[in-house]
């Protein structure tokens, strides 16, 4: 048996649901804040098999979604530009901004590279010294010490032609967030990529605040089970705290390398968040040893939020206010060839997951 098998053993399966169904006895919402789990439990058809007692809500942990407009319309105006060339993830491409994409724009002559590392966009920068190079960093911790590591090098090797568009954010605000604005969270289903750079100690302040549960999990169907089951009994001995399901990938302190590179370089400012607006602390600027390759400052850009677009509740959806079936574009005019928001634009968005599983 290998390990995906394994993960997925129906008798396993059969068990914890039965336990989830004879403990789960009294109303309790579950929001799971990564993608990746949205995505996941839909494939599986986990919500399908819980009990009624148990609600599932998705929420902002998708980096796609929560990016706003604004910063796509800030890449493709700097990708016009002559002499200027924007590095992006391929996730991006089709992100509306507020006239269109960097894949259109792309088309029409911008220039915007795909890369899979931003270590690609600095070699393009140590190659072409006369063009000036954008990387469009997005994500959460994740991907924040890749940017933060290809900074250090360009300090480094003094390339001086080599930039950040940063929109790369931290959880635990937002997550608090959710819970201030009045939505009924009794336990988190948190992010297990996230907390392999993180660990297990920014979601104390959750527990400690809030009272509610937290369990890092992982992302197969047995991993999201016992991590339900898990919440489950934390809820009933009115015991919230922060566990750890995803043993074989999160360690409670993280990755201490990873933590060191992300705080050399970046400090925490202020940031946008689709469906929440800007919270205090959630978002990662250079720090001033670094902000010459800021490219906000290098290039005088107004990072203004521009609204989503009219019928568009992307915000609503990310906030757990509303399921992607509840809005009145999804599936109409708004689908995955014809996205209008950006939670149906990425693969880990709640818009798309929806269509793909549990809308069909």
């Amino acid at each position: 048996m290998d390990l995906i098998d394994e993960f997925r053993n129906r008798d396993l399966c059969e068990t914890l649901l039965a336990h989830i169904h004879s403990e789960a006895l009294h109303n309790f919402t579950i929001m799971e804040v990564c993608g990746g789990h949205t995505m996941a439990l839909h494939r599986f058809g986990i919500p399908a098999l819980l009990p009624s007692t148990i609600h599932l809500l998705s929420g902002p942990g998708c980096p796609v979604c929560v990016t706003g407009r604004g910063f796509i319309d800030q890449a493709i105006e700097l990708a016009m530009h002559n002499n200027i060339s924007v590095c992006t993830y391929g996730d991006l491409l089709r992100v509306p901004g507020s006239l269109t994409t960097l894949e259109k724009a792309r088309a029409a002559g911008a220039s915007i590279e795909i890369i899979y590392s931003p270590l690609q966009c600095l070699e393009f920068a140590r190659e072409n010294p006369a063009m000036k190079f954008v990387f469009l960093g997005i994500g959460f911790e994740t991907t924040a010490p890749a940017s933060a590591v290809t900074l250090v090098k360009a300090a480094e090797e003094r390339i001086d032609n080599f930039y950040l568009l940063s929109a790369h954010k931290v959880m635990p605000p937002a997550m608090a967030a959710i819970i201030h604005a009045g939505v009924k969270v009794d336990g988190y289903l948190c992010p297990g990529h996230v907390s392999t750079i993180t660990g297990t100690n920014m979601y104390e302040p959750l527990v400690i605040d809030f009272k509610v549960g937290c369990v890092i999990a992982g992302f197969e169907p047995l991993d999201l089970l016992q991590s339900i089951l898990m919440l489950v009994r934390q809820f009933n001995g009115a015991e919230p705290r922060v566990e750890i399901q995803y043993t074989r990938a999160v360690k409670p302190e993280g990755n201490p390398k990873a933590q060191q590179i992300m705080n050399q370089v970046f400090e925490p400012c202020d940031a946008w968040w689709r469906g929440l607006g800007v919270l205090n602390n959630s978002g990662m600027q250079l720090r001033p040893i670094y902000q010459h390759m800021d490219a906000v400052l290098a290039f005088g850009l107004n990072m203004a939020e521009p609204p989503d677009p009219p019928g568009c509740r992307c915000g609503e959806v990310l906030k757990g206010l509303l399921k992607p079936t509840q809005c009145s574009l999804f599936s109409k005019i708004c689908n995955p060839t014809n996205p209008i928001g950006a939670c149906m634009v990425s693969a880990e968005g709640a818009c798309q997951s929806f269509y793909k599983y549990a809308n069909h």
